[in-house]
């Protein structure tokens, strides 16, 4: 390299999906060599369903009008921001001003960055939680800020222990990452639960970032952070259509809070983009104004995917929470499950989910996440993608059945 890479990036490793998929396409093609059926792949939460069939028209309808394919505002089409609003008051019981309390942004993920851009320092510190997304993680190490991790546990329904945070040493921390429905875990938020995070932020002068990209998903009643009393004052909530929409790669989401954190975050935005496609946008306001039967018949198909994402975590011995919502299930490991891939001597520091994906992958071509990749609160677990249809998973139980019936032979 005939540079120096920067110093912010020592502390942040290429993507874990994007290691390890290299891995199992690798895998695939041995397979297919092999005349095996393909990889099982239950990773990636990656909606494999179609979107609103009136925002696939209406992209199609403008993307051939003259004059659509010009720069566009930083701060979105006003249709957009208004129809953002109106979602938002009509599922959420949350009044936006669209003028300046709703950002659209390319994909929420981009929001996390932008966020931690436009508001720590270096040595900044931020509460993350472990098990979390790991973009919480590495978009603030890149702002080079402190990471203080804060545990999750299937005891305590997976969410913040208030007891333990409030005997950190608070110190410094400008921002708490939280996240409901939660990924990985799939846990429920209340309306009491974000009272008690907004209350909690108030007290201790801390930014909350939700991330609430799930709300739609396995669940009848989606919930905001912002419809707690006095959340704008101290939270901001990242949006998207990704999961509720089936839009994942149209890179469509938004921030909404109060208009002067708004403001920062468009300030760091300006700088980095010239706006979202205009066609993407106009489809994208006719994917928000679908009526509940749209959530209703996509969470029906979730439900039974469900179904059989339980049946084969009974089969591998992993136990999971029936009532969990979002787009995958969540199964913890016992240490003497017997399809726990073999330690390999005094240096195997595998985790219990590690091992389990690993026979999995290797000896019967199915891929599930290991949970050490969300922290360490996920080690013991393994994840499922309910982004495989019926039969996909039927074949994972059916492959999985017949490694036990090996096992036993040998």
């Amino acid at each position: 390299m005939i540079i120096t890479p920067a110093k912010r990036t020592l502390g942040v490793q290429e993507y874990y999906f994007s290691r390890k998929l290299k891995e199992v396409a690798s895998i695939g093609a041995r397979r297919a060599a092999a005349g095996e059926s393909p990889v099982v792949n239950l990773g990636i939460g990656a909606p494999d369903r179609m979107p609103p069939e009136a925002a696939v028209l209406k992209l199609a309808e403008e993307a051939v009008r003259p004059g659509n394919h010009a720069y566009q505002s930083y701060v979105g089409i006003p249709q957009l921001r208004e129809a953002f609003a109106a979602w938002y008051a009509r599922y959420y019981g949350v009044a936006l001003d669209p003028s300046d309390e709703i950002q659209p942004l390319v994909g929420s993920k981009e929001g996390i960055l932008l966020i931690c851009l436009a508001f720590l320092d270096k040595g900044d510190k931020v509460l993350v939680p472990d098990p979390g997304y790991p973009t919480y993680t590495s978009a603030c190490r890149l702002t080079e800020a402190e990471i203080l991790t804060y545990a999750l546990t299937e005891e305590n329904h997976w969410w913040p222990d208030f007891d333990a945070l409030e005997a950190m040493d608070l110190t410094g921390v400008k921002i708490m990452w939280t996240n409901y429905p939660n990924m990985p875990t799939g846990a429920s938020a209340t309306e009491a639960l974000y009272e008690r995070i907004v209350a909690f932020a108030k007290k201790h002068e801390i930014l909350i970032v939700n991330d609430n990209p799930y709300s739609f998903i396995q669940t009848s009643r989606p919930l905001s952070i912002l419809a707690a009393p006095g959340a704008k004052d101290c939270c901001l909530e990242l949006n998207s259509l990704s999961k509720a929409h089936n839009m994942s790669g149209w890179r469509i989401g938004m921030v909404a809070g109060a208009a002067d954190m708004i403001a920062q975050v468009l300030k760091v935005k300006s700088q980095m983009d010239s706006g979202m496609f205009r066609p993407l946008q106009l489809a994208a306001v006719e994917a928000l104004s679908q009526g509940p039967e749209w959530y209703q018949e996509l969470n029906a198909g979730y439900y039974q995917r469900k179904e059989v994402a339980a049946k084969l975590f009974d089969i591998i011995g992993a136990h999971y929470d029936p009532a969990s919502c979002g787009l995958f299930l969540w199964g913890r490991l016992e240490p003497d499950n017997p399809l726990l891939d073999p330690l390999q001597g005094p240096g195997d520091e595998r985790t219990l989910g590690e091992r389990m994906s690993d026979r999995l992958l290797y000896d019967s071509g199915i891929f599930l996440t290991p949970g050490f990749v969300f922290g360490r609160g996920g080690a013991d677990y393994v994840r499922a993608s309910l982004c495989a249809t019926v039969p996909v998973l039927q074949e994972a139980c059916r492959r999985v059945e017949e490694l036990k019936k090996k096992m036993k032979k040998i």
